[in-house]
Formats: C-alpha cells, sequence, structure tokens
C-alpha cells in the first residue's frame, strides 16, 4: 500500500505533463492559425496598396492629359485673339482709307 501514493504522484506527473502537451499543442496551433491570418491580412493589404496605386497612376496620367489639352486650347485661343487684333487692325486702316 505504501506504493499507491508513490503511483498516484506518477501518474499526476504523467497526466499534468499530458496536459501541457495537450495545452502546448493547442497554444501552438492558435499561434500558427494567428500567424496565418495576419500573413493574409498583410497580402490583403499589399494587394490593395497595389492597386491604389495603379488607380493613383491612372488618375495622373488622365490629370496630364487633360492638362496638356488645356495648354493646347489656351494656345489656338491665343493664336484666335492674335488673329481678332489682327483682323481688328486691318479692317480699321480700311475704313480710314475709305474715309479719306
Amino acid at each position: 500500500m505504501s506504493y499507491l501514493p508513490a503511483i498516484l504522484t506518477i501518474g499526476s506527473t504523467l497526466l499534468g505533463g499530458l496536459m501541457n502537451t495537450g495545452s502546448n499543442l493547442a497554444l501552438n496551433g492558435m499561434n500558427s492559425g494567428d500567424e496565418l491570418f495576419q500573413l493574409g491580412m498583410y497580402a490583403q493589404q499589399i494587394q490593395h496598396q497595389e492597386q491604389m496605386q495603379v488607380q493613383s497612376e491612372a488618375f495622373d496620367e488622365m490629370m496630364d492629359e487633360k492638362s496638356e489639352q488645356m495648354r493646347e486650347v489656351n494656345t489656338l485661343r491665343d493664336v484666335q485673339m492674335a488673329q481678332r487684333k489682327a483682323d481688328n487692325g486691318i479692317t480699321k486702316k480700311f475704313i480710314e482709307s475709305i474715309t479719306e
């Protein structure tokens, strides 16, 4: 009967060890799951940033094109105004020549 406390102690120690091993395995599994989740979130963030970069580049290109078109329109407007001034000067001289 003196073996019973020793057996109980050994059994308790083994059971505690198995429970710790089970707890460690569960904790390791949770950590692995969390790491996979974090990796997935990071991949989504990278994908989102790449999409935002593509949209930003497309917007910049569109704005550059629009700016170029505005410069062309302004240049044509300036040429048109210069032509009108020249036409007005010619018309003014023609009227002066008729009235003399």
